[in-house]
């Protein structure tokens, strides 16, 4: 059995609900590898076997080791006997939406990528952080800073979800990226990538955790209406 683990939903962010609600020693009790961000929408988060690195608003990595630091939305996993091993000449955006997703017939599944290797082009986003009152996730990232590079070496972490569940997450691939040498990273934008090696793993299920003890979430009124909009154009990819 293999579960990927989601503390609270996106739509928080987009509702501008940007208050941590786990802290990372609880967080990492369900996972060793994930993605999120921390409170106040500060930075992209990457977890890689139990270490957790911060990219803040200039694209500085920050290696983080307080593990009261807290997350208003994170997505984790630990690795199972599910997990198979993945090896790509080449990739990007549209073989990863496309191609490897029918081939994997991910339509209707959560699933988990890892991969490591050269990468001729990434281009990434950083949330930078915010002060109450907060904005909403989606008025954040029309003004987020934006960063580039090429030929560096680094992984891609992260995970698929289907349109089925694209109010509690971003439907498609939400992945965050970490150079070897720490010293470039974010929520990706657009890769191209050859020789990648790494894993791949579909879950059995999804635990979806709730801050039940947070009166701002058990308050707030969803937009239905307008969130999946939001969702897509906040997250949004680039070929």
């Amino acid at each position: 059995m293999s579960n990927l683990f989601e503390h609270s939903t996106i739509e928080v962010l987009i509702a501008a609900k940007l208050d941590g609600t786990i802290t990372l020693a609880e967080l990492l009790k369900h996972g060793n590898y994930g993605l999120g961000t921390f409170t106040g929408l500060d930075g992209e988060v990457i977890i890689l076997d139990n270490d957790v690195y911060q990219v803040d608003q200039t694209g500085t990595v920050n290696h983080i080791t307080d593990m009261d630091t807290t997350l208003p939305f994170a997505s984790v996993h630990k690795p199972s006997e599910n997990e198979q091993p993945l090896s790509l000449a080449k990739a990007d955006f549209t073989l990863l939406n496309q191609t490897f997703a029918a081939d994997k017939n991910l339509k209707n599944v959560f699933a988990t990528i890892k991969l490591h290797g050269h990468f001729n082009a990434v281009k990434v986003r950083v949330a930078p952080k915010q002060e109450k009152p907060y904005p909403s996730l989606l008025a954040v990232t029309k003004n987020q800073p934006i960063f580039d590079t090429e030929n560096v070496s680094g992984t891609i972490i992260g995970y698929y979800a289907p349109e089925l569940f694209g109010n509690i997450t971003a439907a498609g691939w939400h992945l965050h990226f970490l150079s070897d040498d720490h010293q470039f990273g974010g929520h990706l934008l657009s890769f191209v990538g050859s020789q990648l090696d790494g894993t791949f793993e579909i879950f059995d299920g999804i635990e979806q955790h709730f801050p039940i003890n947070d009166d701002e979430f058990r308050n707030h009124e969803n937009d239905l209406e307008t969130l999946k909009a939001a969702i897509e154009e906040s997250e949004g990819f680039q070929d």
